[in-house]
């Protein structure tokens, strides 16, 4: 199971929010390329990042501090967070973006997801972000009366390869994952599976490569000192 320490951007800083409020900001790095390459030195394999700025505001806001990430860690980048046209995700890739996470776009527009999927095929990952079990999109403001269950199994018809997981009740909580939610999903899909939110302890990730999960991102863990990236496993558990 990979480990993915997480990057959010916002406003060029890495920080990190609780449930995905905007108002629940907390200012960890002013500079998120020095957070990057800590990540690496104490054996990160990949990372996973997200513009917030993008996420909330429709369109990509941090370009040059994802950049200044990509150019200086050389490892697997994978970016999320307000790709909803298909020049952002030409860009990105362009950029050497390892691969780019749609969210709200891959619910609304299945055309443009099908053509991404045929052009780009596994640089396409789509992110399952639920609430009460349902879909939240623009940046976890809205929720869609789709089951998060069925849109995964809509997903793996269409060809993705690999989704993001996130129980956003459970994200920046320190409380464990949504176990449950995890088993249902893997039950329902045979796609790789990357678990976000909730994560705080060795033992979680355990659990999680247990049911058969194929990553985790690990975000506010990790910054608030809760357990260590060695602890984590490095790269890989």
């Amino acid at each position: 199971m990979l480990i993915y320490p997480a990057i959010d951007i916002k406003n060029g800083k890495c920080v990190r929010l609780t449930q995905g409020m905007k108002e629940e900001e907390t200012i960890y790095y002013h500079n998120p390329w020095k957070v990057a390459l800590d990540w690496k030195s104490k054996g990160a394999g990949q990372l996973h990042v997200i513009d917030l700025d993008g996420a909330f505001g429709g369109k990509a806001g941090n370009i040059e501090a994802m950049k200044e990430i990509i150019d200086c860690v050389n490892i697997p980048v994978q970016i999320g967070g307000g790709i909803r046209e298909e020049a952002d995700v030409k860009r990105l890739i362009d950029m050497g973006v390892w691969r780019c996470i749609l969210g709200t776009k891959a619910l609304s527009d299945e055309t443009m997801l099908k053509r991404l999927l045929k052009k780009y095929g596994e640089k396409i990952v789509v992110s399952v972000d639920a609430k009460d079990g349902k879909v939240a999109v623009e940046g976890w403001v809205k929720v869609e009366n789709v089951d998060a269950l069925e849109f995964a199994g809509k997903l793996q018809n269409l060809g993705l390869k690999t989704l993001v997981y996130t129980d956003i009740g459970r994200d920046g909580m320190l409380q464990g994952p949504n176990f449950e939610a995890l088993k249902r999903l893997r039950e329902t899909v045979e796609i790789e599976i990357i678990a976000s939110g909730g994560v705080s302890s060795k033992e979680d990730l355990l659990q999680l490569k247990e049911l058969g999960v194929d990553g985790a991102i690990v975000g506010k863990a990790l910054y608030e000192g809760a357990m260590t990236l060695e602890e984590a496993g490095g790269a890989a558990l």
